[in-house]
Formats: C-alpha cells, structure tokens, sequence
C-alpha cells in the first residue's frame, strides 16, 4: 500500500458547482485506493449533494466554507478580504500540510494569487507557470506558461522549460521530453526580444532535451513534447485550440447528420471515430498544474463536469507519487547553489 494523498476540492468553484465537482470526486475514490478526499464549500449544498451518493466516510472529510470567490472580483482583493472562502480555506491546508494538492473550477486570477501569495513559490523558483495538457496528433504535449505569467523574462522561460520537463518525464511518462519555444518561424533570427534573448539560454541549458523555434501550425501534430511561451501566446495558443476543436467537432457532427446517406455511414464509422475524437479531448487530462509552488494546485476549466473533476485529481495523485515538488526543489536549490 502506498502513502495516502490528500487532496483538497473546491466545491464551489465552477459552472456546474458543487454537483458535478462532487460527483467526479466522489468517483475518483473508486479508482485512487490511497486517495483522501476533503471537500471544501458551503455546508447546506455540500452536505445535500453528499446525501445522494454511498461512499467510505473515512475517507472523505467536509471542511465548511461559506464564503465564495465570484468569476468577476478583483483577484487579490478576494483572496485578502474573504478568507472564508473555499480556495483560501483549501489553500491554507495545503500551505499548512494538512492536504497534499488543491484543485478547483473556481476563478483563474483568484487561484493563480492564491498560489503565490498563500502556498508560496519553492525556493529559486522565479515565476510558477500555469501548464495544461493539450491533445496532439502524438498524444499530449505541455503548454507552459498558459496564463499565470503574461510580461515573463528570458530566465524564467528556461525555468518553464525545466519544469516542464521534469513534469512530462515524470507524469506523463515521456523518457526524453522534446523541448520547443513557440515562435513565429523555425529560423534563429525570427522571434521578438524575449524568444530572441531565451533561444541562447535554452540551447545551454544542460537539463532540457531543446530542439529549437516550434510554429503555431506543428503544434497540433506533437511537434515537441513541452512548448514553451510567456502567458500572453500561451493562453491565445490555447484558445485558439479549444475554439477550433470544438468547431471542428460541431462541423463534423453537422456533416454526419446532414442527409439520410452520411448518417448511414456515420453509423459504421461511429466506434472508430468515438475513439479518435476521444482522444482529442482535453478533459481526460486532467486541469493546469500550477508548477513551482510549495504544494500543487490544479485549475480546472470552469465549464469541468465530473470527468475532469477526476482525471485533475488522478493526476495529483500522480504528481504526488512522483514526488514532483521534491525533485523541482532539488533542482532549482542546486541552480542557486551554483550560480
């Protein structure tokens, strides 16, 4: 038996809060046998949506929350003033150690401060980035940084990359993660000041397997396996990949269901193609790692039902496994150490 993980739930957080953020929790604890779950939200709608389901009490804890962060506030502001809220209240057990990982569907700015200014950054870590799981013709590739980090420097986008790195060795399984800088051309001499400036630090950096410039277009089919970018590309890169996919999947669908002729055959290619789009999902991913602070936190889409909810907390399961924090300590101390 490995050591249990505890991982702490937004409730609250989220467009389908708190049903489905319970619902997928709750089923996360059939396929996580170590996995200890606390949810955190506001008592009534917790406790009416734990009503319906059957599940090992001792292995799921309620902490009361009353306060809610809302999608429009000011993000710093709401962490500072409503401090009964379920992300600082689940934040504050994770900075404390009495949880493991944060996970929540609730507002992005008001997660992304939480992070730095309540669980912390590990020692040497200039900026955390925010790196989602995107599906490619490969399988997955990390886009690092997706939105925490909008005016990043040369430095820390060598930093992105080294963890980034050891993320998708560990985690996603990858043995020598290829890494690239979205740029605007595959040539050294394209790119703004920053790619410019973090080309040459990335080719000396003795950690990271880098291959170079990587073009908006290679993206999709898996041209490298960590993709490095400030938050600004990152997070129109993002966009960008969702909007289209879900338009894709939608034109596809019209197409299937256009005249009596293509729902024929749409019935005979229904299995193959349930199982290729399937695999363009992002949600069976998981959410966005928050990499480089003291503890992990997860954001999850807003739009997450159940499924995300447990594939985000399968995946600090998994973090928490691999010992991931210990081993960007490790390296980040070692960076300071030498310089």
């Amino acid at each position: 038996m490995g050591k249990n993980v505890r991982v702490v739930v937004d409730a609250m957080g989220g467009d389908h809060a708190p049903g489905e953020i319970v619902k997928g929790a709750l089923e996360t604890l059939e396929t996580e046998k170590n996995l200890q779950l606390i949810l955190a939200g506001q008592q009534k709608p917790l406790e009416a949506e734990l009503s319906k389901y059957h599940f090992d009490s001792r292995r799921v804890q309620t902490v009361f929350a009353e306060e809610v962060i809302e999608m429009a506030e000011p993000p710093v502001a709401a962490i500072r003033k409503k401090k009964n809220s379920s992300i600082v209240v689940g934040m504050n057990m994770v900075k404390k150690g009495e949880a493991d990982a944060f996970v929540s569907a609730g507002s992005t700015g008001a997660v992304l401060a939480g992070g730095q200014l309540i669980v912390g950054r590990l020692k040497g870590v200039e900026r955390p980035p925010l790196a989602p799981l995107i599906p490619t013709a490969r399988g997955v590739s990390l886009l690092i940084d997706c939105g925490a980090n909008v005016d990043a420097r040369a430095s820390q986008l060598v930093q992105f990359a080294q963890m980034g790195s050891l993320y998708m060795k560990y985690v996603a399984g990858v043995k020598k993660p290829r890494v690239g800088i979205i740029n605007i051309g595959a040539e050294e001499e394209k790119g703004n000041a920053l790619v410019k400036e973090t080309m040459p630090l990335l080719k000396a950096c003795k950690d990271i397997h880098f291959i170079g410039s990587v073009e908006a277009r290679d993206i999709p089919y898996g041209a490298a396996d960590v993709l490095v970018c400030e938050a600004f590309v990152g997070n129109v890169v993002l966009k960008m990949f969702e909007g289209t996919s879900s338009m894709l999947l939608g034109q596809v669908k019209k197409t299937l269901k256009s005249s009596a002729r293509t729902k024929m055959g749409a019935l005979l290619i229904k299995p193959a193609l349930k199982k290729t789009l399937k695999s363009f999902d992002a949600s069976q991913y998981g959410g966005a790692p928050m990499l480089g602070l003291k503890g992990l936190v997860v954001k999850m889409h807003g739009s997450s039902k159940a499924g995300e909810v447990k594939n985000s907390i399968i995946q600090c399961c998994d973090f928490f496994r691999q010992d991931i924090n210990g081993k960007m300590s490790s390296q980040f101390a070692a960076g300071q150490a030498g310089n």
